[in-house]
């Protein structure tokens, strides 16, 4: 690790502070984008961009529900380097995203797209999730691509790093370049790398995207007793589902998940009851994300929640009309690669030679990119720095040695990757 620390370590950390400054929230991914392009080129890359089409992500099974899909100025961007003949060598994506969720008002010590250091800690939005690991990937690149020049290794192929838009919104940018690959070369294999606390992940959990309405009787406050209340009604249905959630978790096993008592989480996170303080609410909607196990399809899981809505309402006691129940917005489908593919194995060894234990593979209870390039014939194994814990909240940070050490992962992943 010394080795690319002492190259690359201090620019790592300046062009991650600087990703970390860009408000890179959906819509807003160009101007860090730009500068990613301008900073691949400045270092040997060739470099390539794309947008996705909407046109065609609409046919895509899981955008088919998301209205209005924003995909104008929202590019993507790959750097490739090139060794030795790349025609007769293999190809390796390392694929981040430069999009972050947004960081909301609250909970924040300090302005979260204003980079600060905690210790060793670099705290701002994105910090974890992902522009670290991002940036990461570009050097262990650049990293190997010095020892091919110096004659320290010979390689023949290429390592393409890719910077995607839209991640959080389905992976626009990742799904775009599934669907139509914007190199003029196959892609062999690829490693996401998002935050997996430096584990092998080699299967990622999907989601069903659900809003359930519930209709009742609105009445004035002051004769309640006219109305009939949808709170009671939805009451019922969210007991339902955490019955759904536990059965599931009983009845749908995976070898990779079982360090996990809530291997496929139902959670119910945003309701939206009534129209007014003094009526007796009479409408209610409620929007959930039902998890996916590797292997299983949405349409299984969404037979599943209609079955529990159909049980509930056929209560003898349910009063109101009954629950309606359909998907929105970008579904994501579940993924996994198997433990003998190169790009896994390439990464084990390439953990090994850096001191890393715990190189067994995992399944994690998030999605990723990974999804698309797998449903592409790519196969994608999922690796980085950082705790998926420590995303999307307040104060999001990273451990900076871990990023440090990732990169180093990177580079002799992508050497043995491409090694013969």
């Amino acid at each position: 690790m010394d080795d690319f620390a002492s190259a690359y370590g201090d620019r790592l950390r300046s062009v991650t502070e600087r990703l970390v400054g860009f408000e890179t929230t959906a819509g807003n991914e160009a101007p860090a984008q730009e500068y990613l392009g301008d900073l691949l080129t400045d270092l040997g890359f060739e470099t390539y961009r794309w947008t996705a089409d909407a046109d065609a992500l609409a046919d895509h099974p899981e955008f088919a529900s998301a209205d209005d899909l924003a995909v104008a100025d929202r590019p993507s961007v790959g750097g490739v380097l090139e060794f030795g003949d790349p025609e007769s060598g293999r190809t390796l994506v390392l694929n981040g995203h430069v999009d972050v969720v947004p960081a909301g008002e609250t909970g924040w010590t300090g302005d979260p797209f204003a980079p600060r250091w905690d210790g060793d800690r670099l705290v701002g939005r994105g910090a974890v999730d992902m522009k670290s690991q991002l940036a990461a990937c570009v050097f262990a690149a650049r990293h190997l691509a010095d020892r091919v020049e110096s004659g320290a290794v010979d390689l023949d192929g290429r390592v393409v790093v890719e910077s995607g838009a839209g991640e959080e919104d389905g992976g626009v940018g990742a799904a775009a370049a599934a669907l139509s690959n914007p190199y003029p070369f196959e892609r062999d294999a690829a490693l996401v790398a998002e935050p997996t606390d430096m584990q092998v992940v080699t299967a990622t959990e999907g989601c069903l995207m659900a809003r359930i309405e519930i209709g009742g009787t609105p009445a004035h406050a002051a004769r309640r007793w006219e109305g009939e209340s949808v709170l009671p009604a939805f009451e019922r249905v969210r007991e339902a589902f955490e019955r759904l959630e536990s059965e599931r978790a009983r009845s749908v096993t995976h070898p990779l998940y079982d360090r996990f008592d809530v291997p496929w989480p139902v959670v119910i996170g945003r309701v939206e009851a009534g129209t007014w303080a003094s009526n007796v609410p009479g409408t209610l909607t409620a929007e959930a994300r039902v998890g996916v196990a590797p292997g299983e399809s949405l349409e299984r899981v969404e037979r599943a929640c209609r079955e529990t809505l159909d049980a509930v309402a056929a209560d003898d006691e349910w009063s109101v009309a009954p629950p309606t129940f359909e998907r929105f917005g970008v579904q994501f489908a579940s993924a996994e690669v198997t433990s003998d593919e190169r790009v896994v194995t390439a990464l084990q060894r390439a953990m090994g030679a850096a001191g890393l234990s715990g190189t067994a593979p995992v399944g994690e209870t998030y999605g990723s990119d990974a999804r698309h390039y797998i449903e592409a014939g790519v196969p994608t194994v999922v690796f980085g720095p950082g705790r998926i814990e420590d995303a999307h909240f307040p104060d999001e940070s990273v451990h900076w040695p871990d990023v440090l050490t990732a990169g180093e992962v990177l580079a002799e992943t992508a050497r043995r990757y491409l090694s013969d």
